[in-house]
């Protein structure tokens, strides 16, 4: 007989217990519902993708740590990196969607990267995009909807930084640095968060970039003063870069937008170190960090005006974030945000006394649910004292004791498992108890 297989994870990748996905899906339920009530649609990819549709989108380090092999047909095809690749297929494929089209999609991708605190093989994104408006109205709409997640799920230290990649195209310019150079610019001081100061000069130094140059560039990024000041002062450095120009207007109406959704000044900061790592942005960038704990950003995003014209052949405005679910759940851990009652999502345990009153609990199950309560019938060989111990295991609020007496009274013994308080209750009103004390 074989030996007894040792049960492992791959690395990178988890289980999801029951108290954890109760805990996810709170999450995600709040996000998909302000998507929607923002007027976004939902939108579901492939997890496989042709090889060629994810190649060169991203930049050299993400096709690195893209998942790539060769399927039985010896076709050459990868799992995806993120969602906004698989968005720009899409929408090459199907012209027909009315536009602007506003997207949501929550789905799981796959990067081969070094597992670490709020990091993973396998983990799910949040995505919302508009496509087909070149308007900064919709990269203004993109931060207000991020704002009003982060503050439904009680985060109050945050900052969601913006910056513009034209800002940087300027900069570049500025700085005397050839523009076949300014994706090389970008990768650098996009690990300003990881490496300081230092690390940046000599990434850039390894890039060949000149020492004089250089010298410029972080002259310009290291401006600090308010959002509009920092602004005032980039027009006087960039002056001779009309695209830095461009990008020095597109952020002042997105200041001016954003404060018309009464998002608060505090929350929003104009840092000309942030660049997004990927390759495709082209206009305004943002992302959003948390004072504590330290975990990079939780939501990143911007403008991505040219990705869809490489399926296309036609160029197609868009822009869009990520609202990042493993690591604001990994936040809200640390920081107690959840709600106490998000334990289990079965809100009443109904006990089985015996044989003979077994179909009393099952019409009493039956009635719950066709109420919309959820309600767990036991099904189990433990005694009446083992089914009160599980649900306070399982952390159910209620629950429901029909023995020979309740049966013959048409009545119910309601139990609160959090104060103890136990209460006689007739079946004709056991629905409309439960659904008052729940809400």
């Amino acid at each position: 007989m074989a030996g007894k297989l040792k049960p492992r994870l791959y690395k990178g990748t988890r289980d999801f217990l029951p108290a954890d996905m109760v805990r996810r899906n709170y999450v995600i339920d709040l996000i998909k519902s302000i998507f929607e009530k923002f007027g976004f649609e939902p939108l579901e990819t492939p997890t496989i993708e042709l090889w060629e549709t994810l190649s060169g989108k991203y930049g050299e380090e993400a096709d690195r740590l893209t998942y790539r092999f060769t399927d039985r047909g010896e076709r050459e095809v990868g799992l995806r990196y993120d969602l906004t690749v698989p968005l720009s297929r899409v929408i090459a494929i199907y012209p027909q969607i009315p536009k602007p089209f506003k997207r949501y999609q929550i789905q799981p991708v796959w990067r081969a990267d070094k597992p670490q605190k709020g990091r993973f093989r396998e983990f799910y994104q949040c995505d919302v995009d508009i496509i087909g408006s070149s308007s900064v109205l919709a990269d203004a709409e993109i931060i207000a909807i991020t704002f009003e997640i982060l503050k439904k799920l009680q985060f109050e230290e945050f900052t969601i930084r913006i910056n513009s990649r034209k800002i940087l195209s300027g900069i570049t310019e500025a700085s005397g640095t050839p523009m076949g150079k300014e994706l090389d610019i970008c990768r650098a001081i996009d690990k300003m968060d990881k490496i300081g100061m230092s690390g940046v000069e000599k990434e850039l130094v390894d890039r060949g970039i000149r020492e004089g140059s250089i010298f410029t560039i972080l002259k310009i990024l290291d401006i600090e003063d308010s959002n509009n000041n920092k602004l005032n002062e980039l027009e006087n450095f960039l002056n001779q870069s009309q695209n830095g120009l461009n990008g020095i207007k597109e952020i002042r109406d997105l200041l001016t937008y954003l404060s018309c959704f009464e998002i608060p000044e505090t929350n929003i900061l104009l840092d000309l170190y942030l660049a997004r790592g990927l390759d495709y942005y082209t206009g305004p960038i943002y992302e959003t960090i948390v004072q504590k704990p330290k975990i990079g950003s939780i939501t990143g995003g911007g403008r991505y005006d040219n990705l869809i014209g490489l399926f296309s052949g036609q160029p197609n405005p868009a822009t869009g974030t990520t609202i990042g679910l493993e690591r604001i759940i990994t936040v809200m851990e640390e920081l107690d945000l959840f709600p106490e009652s998000i334990s289990t999502s079965v809100e009443v345990l109904v006990t089985v006394f015996d044989e003979t009153t077994l179909p009393y609990s099952i019409s009493i199950a039956n009635l719950l649910r066709r109420e919309g309560i959820n309600t767990d019938l036991y099904t189990g060989q433990s005694k009446l004292r083992g089914q009160i111990g599980l649900a306070n295991e399982k952390r159910i609020p209620y629950v429901i004791i029909a023995g020979p007496d309740e049966k013959e009274k048409k009545s119910v013994n309601l139990k609160d498992m959090r104060s103890g308080e136990q209460i006689t209750v007739p079946v004709s009103e056991i629905s409309s108890t439960i659904k008052s004390k729940i809400n």
